[in-house]
């Protein structure tokens, strides 16, 4: 099901229990790779499909929807880089606020951009404060966005961030290290935001093995992100669902 039923209701529905995301990039994707990728996903449980990308420089964004909504009844979430990106196929939209940057457009001028087509459409709005943290390497969102990451080595500085995100009424907060990230989001600096804000809180970026996931987990991550990693090990996307599978179990929650 999607974060929440309807617009009115809060962010209590990631509460409680943890989710896998599926982060698509439709620049990365033909319909073939898709077709596969969905197949192989029905034997697991992801809990989202994220549909989009920091730069997408292809028409396939709108077919790699319609494919995923022919195939699955998985939520599809569009993950945006731009008003551009807007497609009414999707379930939802993270609206996504570059609260790490200082860039204007990304912190509200795209958004006023999207807000009448958004307002008229059905997609559920989802307002939530981006964080992006390096990690080793300039991302295409770094780049894109004109901004600077937030030091790998300063959690502090990002709970203040998502602390100040809730109290502007963000009711997510995405910590992110981008795509082809060298390292994911350290777990002291994911803590210190689950510490600050009562808002679920989405990682994502790096997580390619199991302890990673684990560990974003366990420093209490609500939902997960996996991307890149999945089109080169497909099984990792089995293993990683088991694994928040378990996580619900020992919190004595169905998924």
């Amino acid at each position: 099901m999607p974060f929440s039923e309807n617009r009115t209701q809060k962010h209590q529905n990631l509460s409680g229990r943890k989710h896998l995301a599926v982060l698509l990039d439709p620049d990365n994707l033909t319909e073939g790779s898709c077709l596969h990728l969905l197949a192989y996903s029905g034997s697991c449980h992801v809990d989202f499909f994220f549909v989009g990308g920091s730069l997408v420089t292809t028409n396939n964004q709108s077919g790699i929807i319609r494919l995923i909504k022919a195939h699955s009844s998985t939520p599809v979430i569009l993950f945006p880089s731009s008003s551009l990106h807007i497609d009414k196929q999707a379930d939802g939209i993270l609206l996504l606020s570059l609260i790490s940057g200082r860039n204007p457009d990304f912190l509200i001028g795209q958004h006023v951009l999207a807000a009448p087509m958004l307002k008229a459409s059905q997609l559920q709005v989802y307002p939530t404060g981006y964080i992006l943290v390096d990690t080793g390497r300039q991302t295409t969102a770094s780049y894109i966005s004109g901004t600077m990451p937030i030091p790998y080595d300063k959690p502090a500085i990002a709970a203040c961030t998502a602390m100040a995100g809730e109290l502007l009424g963000l009711q997510y907060i995405y910590l992110d290290g981008g795509s082809g990230a060298y390292q994911p989001v350290s777990s002291e600096m994911i803590a210190a935001v689950r510490a600050a804000v009562d808002v679920p809180v989405i990682a994502g970026g790096g997580i390619n093995t199991l302890s990673k996931a684990a560990a974003a987990l366990d420093a209490g991550a609500d939902v997960i992100v996996i991307g890149n990693h999945i089109e080169k090990n497909p099984g990792f996307l089995a293993e990683v669902s088991s694994l928040v599978a378990s996580y619900n179990v020992a919190l004595g929650v169905h998924r």
